[in-house]
């Protein structure tokens, strides 16, 4: 009776260490494929590249800038058609991400030289962008920036 109650609990353990490995390598494919969606909006923000960001921003997509600006979607994609919003340079580095089921938030660091409503628009922001699955592909829903004092 002993030997069927330690394989019991051999086979439980067993179950719960694959799960365990099965869910961890998931949560890191799910990580990967967002930090390689980051990559890719932050080359789409460095060429301009409206195609790459139409794939990226999800229809209810909402901006919020480092002066506390909002606009959507469709503001962020005239802006950027128009050339009022134009990067020269645009990199992000300093990623972190945190996954909830179908919802994702990547946080990290931007550094840009560019312009927007005519004026430089040059320096580091901190970003926090929210990300949704639906239908097995991630897209973003959300970005709030705030600029990073010079010193």
């Amino acid at each position: 009776m002993k030997s069927i109650g330690h394989l019991a609990v051999f086979l439980g353990l067993a179950a719960a260490l694959t799960l365990s490995i099965e869910v961890g390598a998931q949560s890191g494919n799910v990580e990967q494929t967002l930090l390689q969606l980051e990559r890719d909006w932050e080359q789409a923000n460095a060429k301009n590249d409206l195609a790459a960001l139409d794939r990226i921003l999800a229809p209810e997509f909402v901006n919020t800038d480092s002066d506390g600006r909002l606009a959507t979607r469709a503001e962020v994609m005239a802006r950027r058609k128009s050339g009022v919003v134009k990067f020269a340079a645009f990199t992000q580095d300093d990623y972190k991400v945190h996954l909830f089921g179908d919802t994702a938030i990547v946080t990290g660091r931007s550094t840009s030289k560019g312009i927007r409503d005519g004026k430089d628009y040059s320096g580091q922001e901190r970003f926090t962008d929210v990300f949704v699955r639906r239908d097995g592909r991630w897209q973003a829903v959300s970005t709030h920036a705030s600029r990073v004092a010079k010193p």
